[in-house]
């Protein structure tokens, strides 16, 4: 059911039960398109997946655990984001415009910031441990 006001998306129309299976379905196709075409993505996925059995598996308290996996899902989180503005941005135009570079390294400087973060978590909660 199309909505008559061309400013609104038809997708805002649908409510309860089938908003919410729609936004699963979705969802699962935004991953399923950002492993199959977004490179960043799949290596960071890469790193996710074992450092998440590690996390869980170590000798730490459950919110330690919980900071390390989360962190890393923050990552993965920025980085479904960052490859949402360059989306955007290409579908406007593939022709350079200082705007466009400053919104792709925008996004590119959240990732940056988002693995650091993810690092120093780490670091944070495994030095105690090396030097146990």
């Amino acid at each position: 059911m199309a909505n008559d006001d061309p400013q609104v998306s038809e997708f805002k129309s649908k409510s309860g039960l089938k908003r919410i299976l729609g936004a699963i379905s979705y969802s699962f196709e935004g991953f399923r398109m950002a492993w199959k075409s977004e490179h960043a993505f799949r290596q960071e996925l890469m790193v996710v997946v074992p450092a998440t059995i590690l996390a869980l598996t170590l000798p730490i308290m459950p919110v330690e655990k919980l900071a390390l996996v989360g962190v890393l899902v923050l990552v993965l989180i920025v980085e479904l984001i960052n490859s949402a503005i360059e989306a955007a941005i290409d579908r406007i135009s593939f022709e350079r415009h200082q705007l466009s570079k400053n919104a792709k390294d925008f996004g590119s400087a959240a990732v940056f910031l988002a693995c650091s973060l993810a690092i120093a978590t780490w670091a944070v909660i495994l030095f105690p441990l090396a030097t146990q």
